[in-house]
């Protein structure tokens, strides 16, 4: 007997078969990318909490396809490190302090200086601003995702209480970078270390003081040990972050993600800046709970600490002239940056 096929029966099996492909066709997964990132901040610090809520939205907005673990203190590679860390590859992304590279980043150390900042948002805008000015190649080995810079530093001391200039010569004051130039501007011996090695330092009497924003005083526990903080804001200074991914991990990353990392991190410029100003500010109660003495200086005083560490800005000129940067053009661009933005940010 012939079977007949009728075109309903046609229809039902093409159905079938194209069911059955569907059911049996295996689903393609997108790709999941677990990252490490370092920092040497302490688990407990403000600028260990914004990266993780970077990280944690990042991976929210990735649907899971990045994760990022953060390795704080310095259990990864040791703040001075992080750098070299990152473009080796040792850790996926980096935080630290791009001064722990001395003479390393001489365009955008030129927000070191100390032009008297008022606050976070100045410095944090000013670096920014750099980068996408002159777009250094000194940042070349690595991908960007942001750069940060801390508020005021300001002069703390142990035993001593500074309401004079002269009275800074002779001490022994904790500095990295830039600040180092500051300290020695103002009759000091600098006392290079970072941040994680200075309480034992101070507590131990290794340094008489040291030139941080308030914060560190709380967030480093330093205000344990410092009695005295001097409120030279006419000479405060910042230091320059970054945060920044192994080139070859970014390149690896298809568009869409890259894109999520880029649009998260411009957000957290402006975070990490009111971060910073909030810490300053729980310093300073932290700070006034212990019994600590901050020093207004008078209108003649802060004067004096402006005009001390003007040789500061001709020897970051040199320095960087001597590393191929037109070091003149360069801290002109930033002097105007630092104008422009403290009118805005006040």
């Amino acid at each position: 007997m012939k079977k007949v096929f009728t075109s309903a029966s046609l229809v039902f099996f093409g159905a079938f078969v194209v069911l059955s492909a569907a059911i049996f066709v295996p689903t393609v997964q997108a790709a999941t990318y677990n990252f490490t990132y370092s920092t040497f901040f302490p688990p407990t610090h403000i600028q260990t909490k914004v990266p993780e809520a970077w990280a944690k939205e990042i991976e929210e907005l990735s649907k899971g396809q990045i994760k990022i673990q953060i390795f704080t203190g310095g259990s990864l590679t040791p703040a001075p490190q992080i750098y070299d860390g990152v473009v080796k590859g040792i850790s996926d992304f980096g935080l630290s302090v791009l001064a722990y590279s001395p003479g390393r980043f001489p365009v955008l150390s030129a927000v070191d200086n100390p032009f008297g900042y008022p606050n976070a948002f100045v410095a944090t805008r000013v670096i920014n601003e750099l980068n996408r000015k002159f777009q250094p190649k000194e940042l070349s080995d690595v991908h960007v995702c942001y750069l940060f810079a801390h508020g005021p530093g300001l002069l703390h001391t142990v035993n001593k209480p500074v309401s004079k200039l002269e009275q800074v010569k002779g001490l022994k004051i904790r500095s990295t970078g830039t600040s180092q130039l500051i300290v020695r501007a103002f009759g000091a011996t600098p006392v290079a270390m970072s941040q994680g090695e200075t309480y034992d330092a101070l507590k131990k009497n290794i340094a008489d003081g040291t030139l941080v924003p308030i914060e560190a005083l709380e967030g480093f526990k330093q205000g344990e040990v410092l009695k005295y903080t001097t409120l030279n804001y006419s000479s405060s200074y910042s230091q320059g972050f970054f945060v920044a991914m192994n080139l070859k991990k970014w390149e690896s990353l298809p568009p869409d993600l890259q894109k999520i990392i880029t649009e998260v991190s411009k957000k957290y410029e402006d975070i990490t800046a009111k971060a910073w100003g909030d810490s300053d500010e729980s310093g300073r109660q932290f700070c006034l709970k212990l019994g600590h003495e901050f020093i207004q200086l008078s209108e003649e005083e802060s004067a004096k600490f402006k005009n001390a560490v003007k040789p500061v800005f001709d020897e970051y000129i040199k320095q960087a002239n001597e590393k191929g940067v037109d070091g003149e053009a360069v801290f002109k661009a930033t002097v105007e940056m630092v104008e422009k933005y403290s009118k805005e940010y006040k």
